[in-house]
């Protein structure tokens, strides 16, 4: 123990994943020889990690969750390396969201990342860099980033989703006007899905609109709930049955005010076409 590096997992992602391999594996009365052969990496491989020198891949991580039965922790702290741009929390919930039965989503002002063209999702990231938010290199990831999360609607069996968006996301134009129509395209070609619903929650809901900030739900296959609402600058994911019921029970009072799915495929329709 005389080389052992001390780590301070608040350093960086990349410390926090080092210093959370080292402590599960230290649980297990493992040596970093014992976990890097059960990995099939190299002890001098697992040494960098560990100590945060080496960037760990999304391989490594899932091979570090098999190993040490640590679900899908580690692939997390990889995500939260990659895409550190995101909102704290976003992350995780990704990790669920790929296996979830069932998505339910509000979302204002924006189309939801689920449903954005590359385009679309690709003038708001060159946005963020011009601000200066955001470097081109993030951008980059953040545009990838969607593209692997939307591949959950492409499963043999992809969840059931519900898509509940505020008229704002459809009437904010995004882009070039060919970006905008191809983006209302998109949206009906969702809808005609056969697991799929969606809703535009019109402005005339006024105080009936029962969120004022993005909201999703997921249902997992054991059935339960977990919610992951975000503002600005932060986002929360909770799980607990008192916090996501409610949630959930507000979820299903806006579908009820909101327009029926074929109402609202017309107005996006209409606006594809330019009429108001």
């Amino acid at each position: 123990m005389v080389n052992r590096k001390d780590l301070n997992p608040e350093s960086s992602p990349q410390a926090a994943f080092g210093a959370q391999l080292r402590s599960h594996r230290e649980k297990k009365g493992w040596r970093q020889e014992d976990l890097a052969e059960r990995m099939e990496y190299s002890s001098t491989h697992m040494s960098s990690v560990e100590t945060g020198r080496k960037m760990p891949t999304l391989r490594f991580a899932r091979s570090a969750d098999r190993a040490l039965g640590t679900g899908d922790l580690f692939e997390r702290l990889w995500r939260e390396i990659k895409h550190g741009v995101l909102l704290e929390g976003f992350s995780e919930y990704v990790g669920y969201e790929g296996r979830a039965v069932e998505i339910r989503l509000y979302e204002i002002g924006i189309v939801p990342g689920l449903l954005q063209t590359p385009e679309y999702a690709r003038v708001l990231a060159d946005s963020a860099v011009r601000r200066g938010a955001i470097s081109q290199e993030q951008a980059d990831e953040r545009v990838a980033f969607l593209a692997e999360r939307q591949a959950v609607l492409e499963r043999e069996r992809p969840p059931m989703t519900f898509v509940v968006m505020d008229e704002s996301c459809i009437r904010r134009h995004i882009g070039a006007p060919g970006v905008m129509t191809a983006q209302l395209d998109r949206l009906s070609e969702f809808a005609a899905r056969p697991h799929t619903v969606l809703q535009i929650a019109p402005f005339d809901m006024g105080e009936r609109r029962t969120f004022d900030l993005p909201v999703y739900l997921l249902t997992l296959t054991d059935r339960s709930v977990l919610y992951y609402a975000e503002s600005q600058t932060q986002g929360h994911l909770d799980r607990e049955t008192t916090s996501v019921v409610p949630v959930l029970t507000a979820y299903h009072q806006l579908q009820a005010e909101a327009l029926s799915q074929a109402a609202s495929v017309a107005m996006i329709e209409q606006l594809r076409k330019g009429t108001p």
